[in-house]
C-alpha cells in the first residue's frame, strides 16, 4: 500500500500530487470549504487521479495527520497492492427510506471476499439510525459517518466519482487480502436524574418526563440557550432501551420553538431511558486512545491508513485541546499509519464486542486499513 496526502487552499491551490497519482486506486477527500461543492473541485481531482475512486464529504473540520483544518480541502491518495475496492452510491429521493438505501448499497457491493464497507452519508437529509439498520442486513462490518457543515447545520455534501451533491450516500467496499479494524469510544459523563422519553417520533423528541423537551435543555443551558442548537452540542443525550443495554449518545441538530421539540442526529425512541451528558476533557482524550487500541494492527510497522470520524460536538467542547485526541491516536498507531478523516454530524460503527453497526454521536470512531 502506498499513501500520499495533499491539501488545497484558496491561496495556493493543490499541492503537488504523488508520483503514483496516475495509478492510484482511491482518493479520499474531506473539506470545510465551498470549493468542495463546485464541479471544478471534482474535475481537478479526476484530472490528476484518472483511475481512482474519488470519495469524500463536507466536514466540520478536516483531518490530515494530527492537524484539524477549516477553509481547505484535504485529499489522501491510496494505491493498493493486494486488495481491491468497489464504490456504490445512491441519491436519496422523496419517499425512499434510509433503511432501503442502506440495503441497496450493500446488495450492490455484495461479494464472497468483501471484508468491510466504509460509508459516507449526507448528514442532514438522511436518518442515520435507519441507514445503519439497512446496512446491517448484509452481515458485513460497516463504519463511516455523516457529513458535516461546520456548525451551520445548513447543507451537507458527498462526492462519489462525481461532483459532490447533497442527499447522497456513498459506500466503499474493501475486498481480498485486507485487514480492517475499528474502535469507537465516547468519554462523556452522565449527570442529573434518569429520565424517560415520553413522546417522540423518529429523531424528534417532544416530551421528556411528560414535560416539553426543549424546556429541559434550556434549563440546563442557562444563558447559552440563546445559542441553540449549536450550544446543545455541549449537552448530548444518553439513551438506552433498558438499563442492561449499552447506551447510545445522541447529539442535538435543531430545535422547534413552536413545538417545544428537539431534533437529534439519530432516532430517540419513545419509552427509552435518557440522561443528559456533560464534558469530562480527560475522559474525552482518553477515549481516543481506547479507540486507537481497538483499531491498531496486530503487527507494528505495517503501512496503513486510519480514517477518523469524530464529532463536531467534541470539537466545540474541547476547543484547542481537540488535536490532542489526534496526537494520542498517532502515538498508539505509529508513524507507518497515515491519518485522515473529518468531524461529523454522526458516526457509524459497531460497539467493540458486536458486529452490528449503529449510529453514534459525540464519539471518536476509527477505521484502520492494512494489507
Amino acid at each position: 500500500m502506498q499513501i500520499s496526502q495533499i491539501r488545497w487552499t484558496v491561496k495556493s491551490g493543490w499541492q503537488s500530487p504523488p508520483e503514483f497519482s496516475a495509478q492510484a486506486d482511491l482518493v479520499l477527500v474531506f473539506a470545510e470549504d465551498n470549493f468542495f461543492q463546485t464541479e471544478n473541485c471534482y474535475a481537478q481531482l479526476r484530472a490528476v487521479f484518472p483511475l481512482a475512486h474519488i470519495v469524500g464529504c463536507s466536514s466540520s473540520g478536516s483531518v490530515l495527520g494530527v492537524e484539524i483544518s477549516d477553509g481547505d480541502v484535504v485529499a489522501t491518495a491510496v494505491k493498493l497492492a493486494h486488495s481491491r475496492i468497489r464504490l456504490a452510491s445512491v441519491d436519496v429521493q422523496a419517499g425512499m427510506s434510509a433503511r432501503d438505501a442502506g440495503m441497496r448499497l450493500m446488495q450492490e457491493l455484495a461479494g464472497a471476499d468483501l471484508r468491510h464497507v466504509f460509508v459516507l452519508s449526507d448528514g442532514l437529509l438522511v436518518n442515520g439510525s435507519d441507514l445503519a439498520q439497512g446496512l446491517n442486513q448484509a452481515g458485513v462490518a460497516v463504519t463511516g459517518g455523516l457529513a458535516g457543515d461546520g456548525t451551520r447545520f445548513g447543507k451537507t455534501w458527498v462526492m462519489a466519482d462525481a461532483p459532490s451533491k447533497d442527499g447522497r450516500i456513498a459506500a466503499l467496499g474493501f475486498y481480498g487480502e485486507v485487514t480492517v479494524k475499528s474502535g469507537c469510544f465516547a468519554g462523556w459523563e452522565e449527570f442529573g436524574a434518569e429520565r424517560l422519553v415520553t413522546k417522540s417520533v423518529g429523531n424528534v423528541v417532544y416530551e421528556i418526563d411528560n414535560e416539553p423537551a426543549l424546556e429541559l435543555y434550556k434549563k440546563y443551558l442557562g444563558d447559552r440557550a440563546a445559542e441553540l442548537p449549536a450550544s446543545g452540542l455541549r449537552f448530548p443525550l444518553s439513551i438506552q432501551a433498558t438499563k442492561s443495554d449499552k447506551p447510545l449518545i445522541r447529539t442535538l441538530l435543531a430545535v422547534d420553538e413552536a413545538a417545544h421539540s428537539l431534533t437529534f442526529a439519530g432516532d430517540v425512541p419513545q419509552g427509552y431511558i435518557c440522561k443528559l451528558m456533560r464534558t469530562n476533557l480527560d475522559n474525552l482524550i482518553d477515549s481516543a486512545g481506547l479507540a486507537a487500541e481497538s483499531a491498531k494492527p496486530a503487527k507494528q510497522g505495517v503501512v496503513g491508513l486510519c480514517l477518523v470520524v469524530s464529532c463536531v460536538g467534541r470539537r466545540l467542547v474541547m476547543g484547542q485541546l481537540t488535536e490532542e485526541e489526534l496526537d494520542i491516536v498517532k502515538e498508539k498507531l505509529g508513524d507507518s499509519t497515515s491519518i485522515t478523516g473529518f468531524y461529523s454530524y454522526g458516526e457509524l460503527a459497531p460497539f467493540s464486542d458486536v458486529m452490528l453497526c449503529q449510529l453514534h454521536n459525540q464519539t471518536m470512531t476509527l477505521t484502520t486499513i492494512y494489507e
